[in-house]
């Protein structure tokens, strides 16, 4: 039986360049960073290499790069100390529906402590409106957080314009750019980002590691105390051979972002072409083409995702409902609810998202199991096309 991971939006395998570039700091290089001695001072080379690294892929400042246990500690920091840093200026936080439940969830938690948050509905491709953004902007809003990729359905928000808009009313500007990093070009300058969440295992680096990039001079208060480590900003012994791991990774996806997209973008044009013509009542859902090419979510009618989900894993093919952090709940997408996805679509929809190895026989053996699979689960389905019972 053939294996097809198809599940990259989850989380990545380690390269094997990242792994060569980890490998020695486990037994050669294994000093802690914040020692004074010359095993520690070496070990600090290694982090402030791949600082370096992790700066130059999304043009910021070597300084303005905080290591992090992943994406959702970084959302964490960037929402939750930007609101208690700057509270005394105002407790109105501005995100949208769809965000990661790591940025949701922080909300949630800052609605708790007294902050007002406002969440913004999108279209039905997955957009933020620019004008219903400046809409709910207020003279007590510090901080606008919106994802530049979709992790579920891939749409690409306009960032840079968001970000200068919440310029002109003097409100901070945070992006979760975790599913961005190696899809889309990224320069935190010209973008005018203030803060940006990254995930190292999302472009084939390892698990556990993520920078969060704070713009020098905005307010941003520490979500982790007890250490001295990165500059006293985030207390913590240093996952040295991880972060070794995230430097690499992230050059490397930056470096080989056009050659890797283009040939995701045939791979998934192939895909979408053979699946629609060769099963009916089909429906793509995000924006037709403002999106990364790595993900695809797809809706069938008469079909029960779940069921889906599991008969394919049976036939060695791995892909998702929906987020990883959210697939062990019944709940059916926040994501796919918010673009109001109609329910009979909804009910089918499942996410296939692509990586740098796949190769044509992987697709074309997924469209093949998919084929058969959706016309078996469409035989028994108590369910017909209009989305009433049979």
């Amino acid at each position: 039986m053939r294996r097809v991971y198809l599940d990259n939006a989850a989380t990545t395998m380690c390269s094997s360049e990242v792994i060569n570039e980890m490998l020695p700091v486990f037994n050669a290089v294994y000093g802690n960073p914040n020692s004074l001695h010359s095993f520690g001072r070496e070990a600090e080379a290694i982090v402030d290499r791949a600082r370096d690294k992790v700066a130059k892929a999304i043009g910021s400042k070597t300084n303005e790069i905080y290591f992090t246990s992943g994406g959702s500690e970084a959302n964490n920091w960037a929402i939750k100390g930007v609101a208690m840093a700057n509270k005394s200026k105002g407790k109105h936080i501005i995100t949208t529906k769809i965000e990661h439940d790591s940025v949701l969830e922080s909300c949630k938690a800052l609605e708790k402590e007294g902050f007002e948050v406002t969440y913004l509905n999108v279209d039905e491709t997955g957009l933020v409106s620019l004008a219903d953004l400046m809409h709910h902007i207020r003279k007590d809003t510090i901080l606008i957080s919106v994802m530049m990729v979709n992790n579920e359905v891939g749409t690409i928000q306009n960032i840079k314009a968001m970000a200068k808009t919440a310029h002109e009313s003097g409100i901070i500007f945070h992006t979760d750019a975790v599913q961005a990093i190696g899809a889309v070009k990224i320069n935190v300058e010209d973008m005018e980002i203030d803060l940006l969440s990254m995930s190292a295992h999302k472009i084939y680096g390892p698990k556990g590691c993520g920078a969060l990039y704070i713009r020098n001079g905005i307010k941003c208060a520490d979500l982790l105390d007890g250490g001295n480590q990165e500059r006293k900003r985030r207390a913590g012994t240093s996952n040295v051979s991880a972060i070794a791991g995230f430097g690499k990774a992230i050059e490397t996806a930056t470096r080989d972002i056009i050659v890797n997209q283009q040939k995701i973008k045939k791979i998934r044009e192939y895909f979408l072409k053979q699946v629609t013509e060769k099963i009916a009542y089909t429906k793509v859902n995000g924006h037709p083409y403002q999106k990364v090419q790595g993900i695809i979510n797809i809706g069938f009618e008469m079909i029960d995702s779940e069921s889906l989900l599991m008969m394919l894993d049976m036939e060695g093919i791995a892909v998702s409902i929906g987020s990883a952090c959210t697939s062990g709940v019944a709940e059916k997408s926040h994501v796919l609810k918010a673009m109001n996805v109609p329910d009979e679509y909804l009910k089918g929809s499942i996410r296939l998202s692509f990586g740098k190895a796949i190769s044509k026989e992987d697709v074309d053996y997924t469209i093949e199991k998919l084929v058969e699979i959706v016309a078996k689960l469409r035989s028994i389905s108590p369910i017909t096309k209009t989305g009433r019972a049979k």
